[in-house]
């Protein structure tokens, strides 16, 4: 099929028939129902975002796909929601043929950098500079089947979790869960303990940015079944103990930004809560829990396969796809190297934990 036309626009000039023929497309070629390529998220970041933008990809009159991005200067561009998002790609129709560095050219980009690209996507594969392992929890079997298989495969992680959570509740408190809390009280708790979390270890404060601290409580209120923001918490008594906040579809939850009350660090309360999460999940439908990409020992031990996403950029030949090869390719190639040498990713770590103690001794 041939493409006669690409046209750029922002997220809140999508039609009701774009915003329903991009849900079909979805939910008919995508292997995962992920939230991050919904068009609820993509119209999110655009009240958040202003060089958010979506190429619709037309045939004659009719829409057949839709590339969401964000332009920046020189026309650099990248993935929607970049940072933050979990997922990313293009939504075409099967059959659909498209000129990755033309979709570029029409949206007036001269590079689109990607670092959660969708497996499948087979337009901006071949522009992949690495694929990472996404961890995820298949529920399709429910809750007490993946509880045998966490026996099987996980028993010292459950039997200490489990004995944890009977210490906890004798300690503290009886244990309440809520899958879907309302309260926005207990999501600026998450995102202050987030916050924290992030300074702590020396990495980059996502709440210290204003536009991800208004996405998060637009994303709040979103009730789409593509896209909700969903915020579970667990109390041990009437103490607020850990908490996340994700994304969901009716099929998948991805994990975004869990934290916890560091007072109860040695009752794990994280673990308890993914525990909890994932057995609510299955009882409402949904069939995987997205980990997320990044190493992490809860990961390891909750996840039953991996996914794989990977990194990357589409270039033109213009003066701003070469400013970014020279600002992003040495420190991404630094980086993978790091990451393929166990001893220099286990320094790297203990260094991001030193400016982080340093950094707080400051504040």
């Amino acid at each position: 099929m041939t493409v006669q036309r690409i046209d750029a626009i922002h997220p809140a000039d999508l039609s009701r028939a774009d915003l329903e023929l991009w849900g079909e497309l979805r939910d008919s070629t995508a292997p995962v129902a992920n939230p991050f390529m919904s068009p609820e998220f993509c119209q999110a970041v655009g009240r958040v975002r202003p060089g958010a933008r979506v190429a619709v990809v037309r045939q004659g009159r009719e829409p057949v796909g839709f590339f969401p991005y964000e332009r920046g200067r020189w026309g650099r561009g990248r993935a929607i929601g970049l940072g933050v998002s979990d997922c990313q790609g293009a939504v075409l129709r099967p059959g659909v043929s498209v000129d990755p560095h033309e979709l570029l050219r029409a949206s007036s980009l001269s590079v689109w950098e990607f670092n959660h690209l969708e497996s499948g996507q087979e337009l901006f594969l071949p522009y992949a500079t690495g694929g990472f392992a996404s961890p995820v929890i298949d529920l399709t079997g429910g809750y007490a089947h993946y509880e045998g298989l966490l026996r099987a495969g996980s028993r010292k992680f459950l039997k200490t979790a489990l004995a944890q959570e009977r210490r906890l509740a004798r300690t503290v408190g009886p244990l309440r869960f809520v899958f879907g809390d309302q309260d926005s009280a207990a999501l600026r708790t998450l995102m202050t303990w987030k916050s924290a979390q992030y300074r702590r270890t020396g990495r980059r404060d996502r709440f210290a940015q204003d536009w991800i601290n208004h996405l998060v409580r637009l994303l709040s209120d979103t009730r789409s079944p593509a896209c909700s923001g969903l915020l579970s918490t667990l109390y041990a008594g009437d103490r607020l103990v850990a908490a996340h906040f994700g994304l969901r579809s009716r099929t998948v939850l991805s994990c975004w930004f869990p934290s916890y009350d560091r007072a109860f660090a040695s009752y794990s309360p994280g673990r308890l809560l993914y525990l909890r999460m994932a057995e609510a999940a299955a009882g409402t439908g949904i069939e995987m829990l997205d980990l997320g990409r990044g190493d992490a020992v809860y990961k390891d031990a909750l996840k039953t396969r991996d996914l794989t996403v990977y990194e990357g950029a589409v270039l033109r030949p213009r003066p701003g796809a070469a400013l970014h090869w020279l600002r992003n390719e040495p420190v991404r190639a630094a980086r993978r190297f790091v990451r393929e040498q166990p001893r220099l990713k286990g320094a790297a770590v203990r260094t991001l934990e030193t400016v982080g103690r340093l950094r707080s001794r400051r504040t």
